[in-house]
C-alpha cells in the first residue's frame, strides 16, 4: 500500500495527513501523539476513527498541523483520518458516516464588525 495524502479543517485549523502500513504510530510535527496533545481527550478525538474501525494498529500516521487551537487542531486531524481510511477502504464510509466523521463542522468565528466592541454585541445605550 502507498502512502494516503488527506487534508481536514475545522476553524482555523489545517490538518495534512499521510497514512501509511505499519504499526500505530502517530507522529503530529515531528513530535509523538501524546507529546503534541498531553490530555487524554483530545488523544481520543483524533484517534476515534480508527478504534471504531477496530484498525489503530495497522497504519502509521504522520501529521502536519498548522493554526487555530489545539481542540480545532485535533478535529481537523480526526476529519483527515476519516477521509484517508474512506480511501483506503471505501466500505467503511456508512459506520465512520454514522457516527458523524465524515462532515466537515463548518462553524467559523464571525468576523468584528466595524462600529462595535465585538462581532455582535453593542456599546451600551443611552436614552439621554
Amino acid at each position: 500500500m502507498e502512502v494516503v495524502n488527506t487534508i481536514g479543517r475545522r476553524k482555523s485549523a489545517v490538518a495534512r495527513v499521510y497514512v501509511s502500513e505499519g504499526k500505530g504510530k502517530v507522529t503530529i510535527n515531528k513530535r509523538d501523539l501524546a507529546e503534541y496533545f498531553p490530555t487524554g481527550i483530545l488523544q481520543y478525538v483524533v484517534l476515534q476513527p480508527l478504534h471504531l474501525l477496530g484498525v489503530a494498529e495497522q497504519y502509521d500516521i504522520t501529521a502536519t498541523l498548522d493554526g487555530g487551537g489545539i481542540k480545532g487542531q485535533a478535529e481537523a486531524m480526526r476529519l483527515a483520518i476519516t477521509r484517508a481510511l474512506m480511501e483506503i477502504n471505501p466500505e467503511s464510509r456508512p459506520e465512520l458516516k454514522h457516527a458523524g466523521f465524515v462532515t466537515r463542522d463548518p462553524r467559523e468565528v464571525e468576523r468584528k464588525k466595524p462600529g462595535r466592541p465585538k462581532a455582535r454585541k453593542r456599546f451600551q445605550f443611552s436614552k439621554r
